[in-house]
């Protein structure tokens, strides 16, 4: 762990007060790279994935910049936050709130899905910071509750996530209407072609920070998988979560639809459950989080976009219900449990259509997830052995030099890596009532099914280290 502390960073004494309230004394690696180089008023472009503690290292060099600069004019905002979920919006937004409760700023957050007007009203004295989503922010422009001449800071947070969500067309009309002369800082979980081609119109000569191996997964997540048929999952689910008593699950599917349809059959077996997608109002989707911080609900289903910016402390379940076509999504959807060095647990339910994602996923991590029966479920259409290959080494981003508008296409999807190597770890028995561990032999280089693996007889397994 680094032994520098906050207030090592340059920070006023403001803003260390408010950071301690928080209960935070040690940057994280990715804070003690961006604070200091923001606060130098250098461009940032940043390789940073969910739980790096991100946020606070743009959000509080810019708060202190701001403090010590001129005040906002009227519909003005000196710095601007774009973020491709409200989610992830509302939660930046509390952040700075926090952060800033002793510095005389205002700052506002703008999405769609709710009324306009009372964004327009708090946008008529001017913000210092704006933490909008792409959509509403243009609304607002176009009529005239917002100006962008003021704007000092520009932030794009998630950068991958809203290329993926199709929003560079409005990105792009967005940076256009900007002062050229701004700091930008960029944050991305992984730098694709796509995301450096962005960059070439965004930051100029930028203080390029990678804190953790790509792609990687904390090694206080222990990931399993229970192989079983797809119309069983539900099933196999709610035995999961009733017999191993289990409370704040988080649980991802690819659908709005597959989410409604998992809380009714949640709901239906007794297991208090809320969902959060693009169709649930905002109202909804924020009761629902609030219930499942404070375990008022049990399984909280979530869709990927859905789930951006879901910040819950001490999270100790995630579940694939199914696996993520992208196989990046899997690295997202995981980080949500074992943050900060606390132990978690990471469980797939995973048929045997979904092997490709399968592979897509151990090779992109590097590992092979172990296997897991659950007594009772054993799929009538059994899971292949995923297939050894080596996974595509990752391409480390380019130094960009800036202009006005953003250049860059539209991901279709991230590349899907091929399989690692397996890890032949003998098979071990289940802890804590938890599905037996099925041994993994190789595939036959045919194609044919491999023999049944041989039960493990070795003891339990220990817990994992926190």
């Amino acid at each position: 762990m680094s032994e520098i502390q906050f207030a090592d960073l340059g920070l006023s004494e403001s803003l260390l007060k408010a950071v301690a309230e928080q209960g935070y004394t040690i940057p994280s690696p990715v804070q003690a790279q961006a604070i200091p180089a923001v606060l130098q008023g250098r461009d940032v472009m940043a390789a940073a994935q969910t739980g790096t503690g991100k946020t606070a290292g743009f959000t509080l060099p810019i708060l202190q910049r701001l403090d010590n600069g001129k005040r906002v004019s009227g519909n003005r905002i000196r710095a601007l936050i774009l973020t491709p979920t409200r989610e992830l919006a509302a939660q930046i937004d509390e952040n700075i709130k926090a952060y800033g409760k002793y510095l005389p700023l205002r700052s506002a957050v703008v999405f769609g899905g709710v009324k306009i007007n009372p964004q327009m009203i708090a946008l008529r004295r001017g913000v210092d910071i704006l933490v909008a989503c792409p959509g509403r922010l243009l609304d607002l422009y176009q009529q005239n509750a917002v100006r962008f001449d003021e704007v000092e800071f520009m932030v794009l947070d998630e950068a991958d996530r809203m290329l993926d969500m199709g929003f560079i067309n409005d990105i792009k009309k967005i940076l256009a209407k900007l002062p050229a002369k701004r700091q930008n800082l960029m944050f991305s979980a992984t730098f694709s072609q796509d995301i450096r081609a962005l960059a070439k119109g965004l930051v100029n000569d930028p203080v390029e920070i990678d804190v953790s191996p790509r792609n990687s997964t904390a090694h206080t997540v222990e990931q399993w998988l229970v192989p079983v048929d797809k119309g069983r999952k539900a099933k196999a689910l709610i035995e999961l979560v009733s017999a191993g008593d289990w409370h704040q699950v988080l649980v991802f599917t690819r659908t709005k639809h597959g989410a409604n349809r998992l809380t009714k059959q949640l709901e239906e077996a007794g297991i208090k459950a809320a969902a959060i997608h693009g169709n649930k109002s905002q109202g909804a989707r924020t009761r629902a989080l609030a219930e499942f911080k404070s375990n008022d609900i049990r399984v909280l289903v979530a869709t990927d976009i859905a789930a951006r910016g879901l910040d819950i402390d001490q999270l100790p379940h995630v579940v694939n219900y199914e696996l993520p076509n992208v196989a990046a999504d899997y690295v997202h959807r995981i980080g949500r449990t074992g943050r900060a060095g606390a132990s978690g647990e990471a469980l797939s339910l995973v048929c045997a259509e979904e092997l490709e994602d399968l592979e897509g996923i151990e090779g992109l991590i590097g590992r092979t997830i172990e296997r897991r029966e659950l007594e009772g479920f054993a799929p009538q259409a059994p899971l292949p052995l995923s297939r050894p290959k080596a996974p595509r080494k990752p391409k480390k981003p380019k130094q960009s030099s800036g202009s006005s508008s953003a250049q860059g296409e539209r991901s279709n999807s991230a590349p899907r890596n091929n399989s690692a190597p397996r890890n032949n770890n003998a098979p071990k028995k289940p802890a804590n009532g938890k599905p037996a561990n099925r041994s993994g032999q190789s595939a036959s280089k045919d194609g044919a099914a491999p023999s049944r693996p041989r039960r493990s007889q070795r003891g339990p397994r220990p817990s994992s280290a926190s």
